[in-house]
């Protein structure tokens, strides 16, 4: 299964350089689901969600024991490490694992662990289109 998705416009002001790979999905925790949009980062370690989202998801600070530290813009931040199904259209859910941060006015990011150790991502930029697949197994 492959399905592709448009990059978004974060502002228009900026023409096309503020299109952006946005992937919209679900995440469970446990009762709770919340629909949520995460920009995929290849640059980026981790997967980061913010504080107000896990809220949403049930999770409780101080009940999350295992800490995170987060480089880059996010490094004044506390993180905790929380698991949580994600339910892409199409696809099988997947288990991911976030860095959730105290951090409020950040965006959900997808990233290496373990977004893109999960799915087959292809960026086309010059279309401003993205593909995903579930990862296809072993290197050869």
């Amino acid at each position: 299964m492959r399905k592709r998705y448009p990059f978004i416009s974060s502002d228009a002001a900026l023409g096309e350089a503020a299109f952006r790979p946005i992937l919209p999905f679900t995440l469970v925790h446990e009762q709770n689901s919340v629909s949520v949009s995460g920009l995929l980062d290849t640059g980026a370690s981790v997967n980061v969600l913010p504080y107000s989202i896990g809220i949403e998801l049930g999770y409780e600070w101080e009940r999350q024991t295992t800490a995170l530290n987060l480089t880059g813009n996010l490094a004044q931040y506390e993180a905790r490490v929380v698991l949580v199904e994600a339910v892409l259209e199409g696809f099988e859910p997947v288990r991911l694992v976030f860095a959730w941060t105290q951090a409020t006015n950040v965006p959900l990011i997808l990233g290496q662990v373990n977004f893109f150790m999960e799915f087959d991502i292809c960026f086309y930029r010059s279309q401003l289109q993205f593909e995903i697949s579930l990862k296809s197994g072993t290197l050869e």
